[in-house]
């Protein structure tokens, strides 16, 4: 028999051990508790959506729209609220970001329909709660006629179209596109108002993009937006946005929603519409988070391009100036996200300006 070794009880490694092991046994509950407790203080698992955004909760009911585009039977989806006051007969359309969906606006349709307007908000293919297709050559062209044709399909002949981000650069290509069919232009932050290309970013595949993609996390997401967004300070409120996102990314359609991100990742850097400004023929609102730095495709430039790019304060005044029939509303201190950031300001900015 193998003579066991005595317990050095003073020291005090062995004396923890040994007093753990009595408490598990003596109170079980004991332990249980400080278990809970651990647990209870660790982060919660990150939500995990669809591809088409299944199990995020919309503000209002969701509808879709089926097209065939590009050899593709494709599904939009949307939502369509009237008017909570006296209606005025006019319809607004919000066109989201790239990093952002249709429920992102949630705060701006409640202003309008509170304002009388009925109001359209689609989410573009490729993002969100729509069709993620696989082989679709992206172009503002192509989402502007998408667009145009959901408005076509529900009656619509004309309204005013509002875009945020990259919806900016879309609601431009749509003013360019269809004039007649539009009553007013609104951008907000919109991407689009510097050629980045021109400017010294360097191309990056979309196999490039996309191995970039796949590595979007609600972390990433959040320190980006953090960033370039809202000026370094961050309120609870930004938490559900940033969940929406990664949760997509977190989901079961992880590839085909990170392939579409890639694929409008390179339309935003290689479609500019700056060039185009001089011919937009509508009235025109630019709305300005001055703080805003975002510029797709700085991290992949040198330090002094990237120094140079983002800078809203000024893009906003060149803008202005090279758009004809515009006014520019500018938000000092706020940043890429006005709606988001304040939006008491932001609305009653907007419902002045429409």
């Amino acid at each position: 028999m193998r003579r066991l070794d005595p317990v050095n009880f003073a020291h005090p490694h062995v004396l923890a051990r040994f007093c753990l092991s009595i408490a598990v046994i003596a109170c079980p509950a004991l332990v249980h508790a400080q278990t809970a407790t651990t647990q209870s203080a660790a982060p919660p698992p990150a939500a995990t959506y669809g591809a088409q955004l299944e199990g995020f909760e919309y503000p209002h009911p969701l509808k879709r729209f089926a097209l065939a585009s590009q050899g593709q039977d494709l599904s939009m989806a949307y939502m369509d609220i009237g008017p909570v006051a006296d209606p005025n007969g006019r319809t607004a359309v919000l066109l989201h970001g790239k990093n952002f969906c249709g429920a992102t606006w949630e705060g701006s349709i409640d202003a309008l329909t509170r304002a009388g307007y009925r109001v359209i908000v689609p989410d573009q293919i490729g993002f969100c709660a729509s069709t993620k297709p696989k082989g679709y050559q992206f172009s503002f062209h192509q989402l502007a006629d998408n667009t145009h044709k959901l408005l076509a399909s529900l009656g619509i002949e004309r309204a005013t179209i509002i875009g945020h981000s990259m919806g900016g650069m879309l609601a431009a290509r749509y003013a360019l596109s269809f004039p007649t069919a539009t009553d007013k232009l609104i951008m907000v932050n919109p991407l689009g108002l510097e050629d980045w290309k021109a400017k010294g970013v360097p191309y990056a595949t979309i196999d490039q993009l996309y191995q970039g993609e796949l590595k979007t996390t609600a972390a990433s997401i959040k320190a980006y937006q953090l960033k370039f967004y809202y000026n370094g300070q961050w309120k609870p409120d930004y938490d559900r946005w940033v969940e929406m996102a990664a949760g997509l990314y977190a989901g079961v359609g992880r590839e085909s929603v990170a392939w579409n991100q890639a694929q409008t990742s390179d339309m935003v850097y290689t479609q500019p519409v700056v060039y185009e400004f001089g011919n937009i023929a509508v009235p025109t609102v630019l709305m300005i988070g001055m703080t805003d730095k975002t510029a797709p495709g700085a991290n992949r430039a040198s330090p002094e391009v990237a120094a140079a790019l983002g800078n809203y304060a000024e893009l906003g005044k060149a803008a202005a100036r090279a758009i004809p029939k515009s006014r520019l509303i500018e938000f000092p201190g706020l940043g890429h996200s006005p709606q988001v950031e304040s939006p008491e300001a932001f609305h009653t900015a907007l419902i002045g300006a429409l």
